[in-house]
C-alpha cells in the first residue's frame, strides 16, 4: 500500500475469513471496515483464530466501525471489539442494521455465553451505536483536516450488503479508497445487482473466486433439479449445509421455483410426485433471518417482488417445514435416517464446523441413499472442505473427534455462490473510469489471489495489483 493512504489488514489476508481492515487517516486516528470471525485453520498474524477470537490491535485510534454486511466472518468479532473498549458509531446499511442483532445474538449464545441478561446488555449497547445509512448517500464521518466521508453502495452479496467508498481529504487533496466487502454475482435471486462503481484511487478487493467462473443461473437450476430427483429416487435426503443468511434464502427461492414449475407432475421413475417434496429448514437462526428477509421485502429485486405480487410466497411456501427446538431436530435426524422419505434439509453451519448439520452428517454420510450438496465456499481446515475433497473418492471425515466414512454422494454447485467470480471482479474494476491506480487483493486463498492478480494486470496494465 502507498505511504499516502496506509491500510492495516487484521484478517482475510491469508484466507477468506476474519475480514477486518483499518484505514489510517494520517493523524493517528483510523476507521475500521468489518470485524469478522475466523473459521477453520485461518488465523491473523496476531494469533486471533477460530478458537481465539481476540482483538490483537489497538482500539483507541478507531473512530468508527463500518460494516459491509452481516456474515459472521465480517461481524463476528464485534462483541470482542466492544469488550476491548471501542465506543464509536457502527455504520451499515438499513437492512444490515435490522439483521445484525439476530446474527450477533446467535454468535454470543454459541461462542461466548448463555447468560440472557449479559447478551441483552451487549445487544443494547450495539443498537445504541448503530447508524443505518441509505445506499448512495454520502455521510460525513470525520470533519476538519483530515476529513472523511463515506458512501455505501449495493454489493449484491446478501440482503443489506454494501461496498464502502471512503473519500479521505488531507491538505486539500482527496483520495478515494474503496473496500469491496463481499461482492455478489449478477442475477442473484432476491437481490438487486451490484451497483457499478464510478471511480476509486485504491480498491481493497475480495478474491474468493478469483480463479474461476461460475456456471450460469439456468445451468445451476437444472443441476439442482437433477440432484433432487436423483436423491428422491432412492428415498434419500439431500443435505445442504448453508450459511444462515444469504444462501439459505436463495435456495428456498430456487426450491419454490422448482415446486411451482413441477406442481402436479411426477418425478423420474414415477416413484414420487413433486407434491411429496418436503423442504426442512433446520436452523433457528436461519428461520429468524428468513423472517427478516420477508420483513425487508422492499429491498428485494423486481423479479422477487413480482412473484410476491402474484400470490406466491418464495420464502414461506407450502412444502417448507421449520424445525425449532433441539428435541424436534434430533427426532427429524432419526426419522430421515431411518425412513425412506424423500426430503431436502437445509441446515447450518455452511462449512460443517458446527450446528445442526453435523448431526445429519453423522447419521447419513455412511449411507449411499443420501446426497450432500455444497453451495458455498469451504475454508481450509473445516469439515466441509474435507467432505468436499475426500467424499467423491470414498474417503472419510472427522466429526467431533470420530471418523465417519463417506458413502453418500457429494456434489458442489458453484453457481449458487454469493460471491462474484473472476469475470465479475474484473468487470467491477472495469466499470471505473479511469481504472484505479492500485488494487489490493484480500479475502482469498493464495491461488485465487494470484490468478486474479494476473488477470487484472493483463486487463489493466497501468494498475498496481498487490497481495499483502
Amino acid at each position: 500500500m502507498t505511504n499516502a493512504t496506509p491500510i492495516a489488514h487484521h484478517g482475510a489476508v491469508d484466507g477468506v475469513t476474519g475480514s477486518c481492515h483499518e484505514l489510517m487517516l494520517g493523524d493517528g486516528r483510523s476507521v475500521l471496515i468489518d470485524c469478522g470471525l475466523f473459521q477453520g485453520a485461518e488465523t491473523a498474524s496476531d494469533g486471533s483464530g477460530a478458537d481465539r477470537p481476540s482483538i490483537g490491535f489497538a482500539v483507541d485510534p478507531i473512530q468508527a466501525l463500518i460494516l459491509t454486511h452481516v456474515h459472521i466472518d465480517h461481524v463476528g468479532r464485534l462483541p470482542h471489539l466492544l469488550a476491548a473498549g471501542f465506543r464509536g458509531p457502527i455504520l451499515c446499511s438499513q437492512a444490515s442494521a435490522e439483521l445484525l442483532p439476530l446474527v450477533l445474538e446467535d454468535a454470543l449464545k454459541v461462542g461466548v455465553t448463555r447468560d440472557a441478561a449479559l447478551i441483552e446488555a451487549v445487544l443494547r449497547g450495539l443498537r445504541a451505536r448503530l447508524v443505518p445509512l441509505r445506499y448512495g448517500d454520502w455521510h460525513p464521518l470525520i470533519t476538519g483536516d483530515p476529513a472523511l466521508r463515506i458512501r455505501l453502495q449495493q454489493a449484491g452479496h446478501i440482503l443489506g450488503s454494501a461496498y464502502v467508498e471512503c473519500d479521505l481529504t488531507r491538505a486539500g487533496t482527496t483520495t478515494r479508497v474503496l473496500f469491496s466487502g463481499d461482492l455478489g454475482a449478477p442475477h442473484t435471486p432476491l437481490l438487486p445487482d451490484p451497483t457499478p462503481p464510478e471511480s476509486a484511487d485504491v480498491v481493497v478487493l475480495e478474491s474468493t473466486y478469483g480463479d474461476r467462473i461460475h456456471e450460469d443461473r439456468s445451468s445451476r437450476h437444472q443441476r439442482l433439479r437433477a440432484m433432487v430427483e436423483h436423491a428422491f429416487e432412492d428415498g434419500g435426503t439431500l443435505l445442504i449445509p448453508a450459511f444462515s443468511i444469504g444462501r439459505t434464502q436463495e435456495l428456498l427461492y430456487e426450491l419454490e421455483t422448482l415446486v411451482h414449475e413441477n406442481r402436479g407432475t411426477k418425478g423420474t421413475g414415477d416413484k414420487w410426485q413433486w407434491g411429496d417434496l418436503a423442504v426442512v429448514l433446520d436452523s433457528p437462526l436461519a428461520a429468524d433471518l428468513t423472517a427478516g428477509y420477508r420483513r425487508l421485502r422492499t429491498h428485494w429485486d423486481r423479479e422477487a417482488k413480482a412473484r410476491l405480487a402474484s400470490g406466491r410466497h418464495p420464502l414461506a411456501f407450502d412444502r417448507m417445514l421449520t424445525v425449532d427446538d433441539h428435541a424436534a431436530h434430533l427426532r427429524m435426524v432419526e426419522y430421515l435416517a431411518r425412513e425412506h422419505r424423500p426430503a431436502i434439509v437445509i441446515a447450518a453451519s455452511g462449512m460443517c464446523a458446527g450446528g445442526r448439520i453435523v448431526n445429519y452428517l453423522k447419521a447419513m454420510l455412511g449411507d449411499p441413499r443420501h446426497d450432500v450438496l455444497f453451495v458455498g465456499y469451504q475454508a481450509a481446515g473445516t469439515p466441509g472442505r474435507d467432505i468436499q475433497r475426500y467424499g467423491p473418492r470414498g474417503g472419510y471425515v472427522q466429526l467431533d473427534g470420530r471418523r465417519y466414512d463417506i458413502r453418500a454422494r457429494i456434489h458442489t454447485i458453484g453457481g449458487y455462490s454469493a460471491h462474484a467470480d473472476q469475470a465479475d471482479l474484473l468487470d467491477f474494476i472495469g466499470a471505473m473510469s479511469p481504472p484505479p491506480r492500485e488494487v489490493i487483493l484480500v479475502h482469498g486463498e493464495q491461488g485465487a489471489k494470484t490468478a486474479l492478480q494476473e488477470a487484472l494486470l493483463q486487463r489493466f496494465p497501468g494498475t498496481e495489483v498487490s497481495i499483502p
